[in-house]
């Protein structure tokens, strides 16, 4: 049965933070708020975690994965950037952005899109997503909370906690998300592409 957690949206209580992670660190589960939903989260090299949150999403082996990162430099671990990757990067973040890039030799191979290689890396602006990973010092593994059938992401914590409570091991309840999907930069061949548009604007890349 998930422990369940509710945390102020603006001011997270840094009690529940620490405690958070360490489900987290303990091999949990845990569904957590960002700017652009709920997620499914756990530790990146927890292989359990990443196995249960793709039955659970019924995912493909193909699926792009993200991690959640606390800056750019912690970005530049796992994934590679070149300069203009960086300061494309750096001008839009933290924000509602999924930048796709090529995985480094540090990325856990079953992270990476299993045929190019890449990882999904977000710094959502959500202060309850920017405690969890600072508190945690390393990438979080992320997937949106979109459930098999369902074409959005599930928005209110009550309902969450209906679908999921015997399934994961932590929910934080940080009231209503809506979802809004965010903007996918892609930067496969080095150059920025929008890969599907979201609530995130690029100016330069319109």
């Amino acid at each position: 049965m998930a422990q369940y957690f509710q945390i102020h949206p603006d001011n997270p209580q840094a009690r529940l933070i620490r405690r958070s992670v360490e489900i987290i660190r303990e091999g949990g589960v845990i569904v957590y708020p960002t700017d652009s939903s709920y997620a499914f989260g756990c530790q990146m090299d927890n292989k359990s975690g990443l196995d249960r949150i793709r039955r659970i999403r019924q995912l493909e082996e193909d699926h792009n994965f993200t991690l959640v990162c606390r800056d750019l430099s912690q970005i530049s671990t796992f994934a590679k950037i070149n300069n203009e990757a960086f300061r494309l990067i750096k001008s839009l973040t933290p924000g509602p952005f999924t930048f796709i890039l090529k995985a480094t030799r540090e990325t856990p191979r079953r992270l990476q899109h299993s045929k190019r290689k890449t990882i999904g890396i977000r710094l959502p602006d959500n202060p309850i997503t920017l405690a969890l990973v600072a508190e945690l010092n390393e990438p979080l593994f992320s997937s949106t909370l979109i459930l098999p059938g369902d074409d959005d992401a599930m928005t209110d914590p009550e309902d969450i906690r209906d679908r999921l409570e015997k399934e994961v091991d932590l929910i934080i309840d940080a009231g209503v998300v809506p979802y809004t999907p965010t903007t996918i930069i892609g930067f496969i061949e080095d150059t920025p592409e929008i890969v599907r548009q979201g609530s995130g604007i690029v100016a330069s890349l319109q």
